[in-house]
């Protein structure tokens, strides 16, 4: 009898827990989730050209994969050679781009598709395979069916040269000491200008530091004319990054400004106690020394540099004994006593977009 009740007893718990599990159901990775269709591309045979490299070059879209949990749903995009997508290896040497929280498409413009296409190890000017898949993750990671795509990638051009920015953020329209804009792909340039207030606008673009030839507004202010004389004429006050492309005359401007962070920048508020750490204290250009440049009232406490008020780039000092700073290191300078200091950055990224942000930039931080 009592080998019976113990029997029972056993069942019992079993259906018991088989229950509780039932009704916990929030258990959701045993539940199914997938792509409810297949994805789209705009275009499965894609030529890249240098001369179209700012252009659209391919939009990837998917319907909302639905999760048994209500949470955002974050998304991705994985490139590969058909050869590496099978086996115990899958995937492994994907170039993953991370699209974001609830988003449902990607564009690629030419210079991006084709950075990830000769990364993997397609051939300029020759046609090659890649497929693309989407990743949705949540509790989870899943994956569309990938689509194939065949990409002819391009070589980018070795160049050098330089135009020339005169504009009124000189004081003068002098050509002699303009902004330079420095060649980063064969016929377009690209450079930094921070204009101070009631300095005025305009400015034109110039082939020599002269005015044999120039550029001025044609259509409207993003095209070029060669020499028009309506002036072009950026937004207002601030730094900016400029791009001029000659292959299909236009331009375009960028609000773009390093800046210094930390607590020794600002003191806390009653609302945000890492005031100084939320807010940066942005820099100006100066296009004669290629040099960034604030003078500021520090408080005793912490510093470093970052890009565009953001976290997305900074850098702070591996060692601050030295006036080198890295990329994403999470040391800062120790700024002893409270007074007013001249701070410069300097950093080579001419073409931060295609090359990257280098490993170290300088600084200096001298007290007045």
């Amino acid at each position: 009898m009592k080998k019976y009740i113990s029997k029972l007893f056993l069942l019992g718990s079993l259906l018991v827990l088989g229950a509780s599990c039932e009704s916990e159901g929030q258990l959701t990775t045993l539940k199914s989730v997938s792509f409810p269709s297949a994805i789209e591309v705009s275009a499965s045979t894609i030529v890249l050209t240098e001369d179209t490299a700012d252009d659209n070059a391919l939009l990837v879209s998917w319907s909302k994969v639905t999760f048994p949990i209500d949470a955002p749903v974050t998304y991705a995009i994985q490139f590969d050679l058909i050869g590496d997508t099978s086996g115990s290896n899958a995937w492994e040497k994907a170039k993953r781009v991370v699209v974001g929280e609830d988003v449902l498409s990607k564009s690629f413009i030419a210079i991006d598709l084709n950075k990830i296409a000769t990364a993997l190890g397609l051939q300029p000017d020759v046609a090659g395979k890649l497929v693309v898949r989407v990743e949705a993750a949540m509790d989870r990671k899943i994956y569309s069916d990938p689509i194939t795509l065949t990409v002819t990638p391009y070589e980018k051009s070795v160049v050098f040269g330089e135009i020339y920015m005169p504009g009124f953020y000189q004081g003068d329209f002098n050509v002699g000491t303009a902004a330079a804009l420095t060649a980063i792909a064969k016929g377009v340039y690209q450079g930094y200008v921070t204009l101070p207030p009631g300095n005025g606008t305009d400015f034109k673009l110039n082939t020599a530091r002269n005015w044999d030839q120039y550029y001025g507004a044609g259509a409207s202010n993003s095209d070029l004319k060669n020499m028009s004389e309506p002036n072009f004429h950026l937004p207002g006050e601030g730094s900016y990054q400029i791009k001029v492309n000659l292959n299909t005359l236009k331009w375009t401007s960028t609000p773009y400004t390093w800046g210094i962070v930390g607590s020794s920048t600002h003191a806390a508020t009653p609302e945000d106690k890492d005031y100084g750490w939320n807010h940066s204290i942005p820099m100006s250009y100066n296009h004669e020394t290629k040099t960034w440049k604030v003078t500021a009232n520090l408080l005793a406490g912490a510093l470093k540099f970052r890009l565009n008020d953001k976290w997305d780039v900074n850098y702070g000092p591996a060692d601050p004994t030295t006036n080198t700073i890295n990329k994403d290191n999470g040391g800062a300078y120790d700024i002893g006593e409270p007074g007013t200091y001249e701070i410069t950055f300097t950093i080579n990224d001419v073409d931060p977009a295609t090359t990257g942000y280098p490993a170290t930039a300088t600084c200096t931080i001298v007290k007045k």
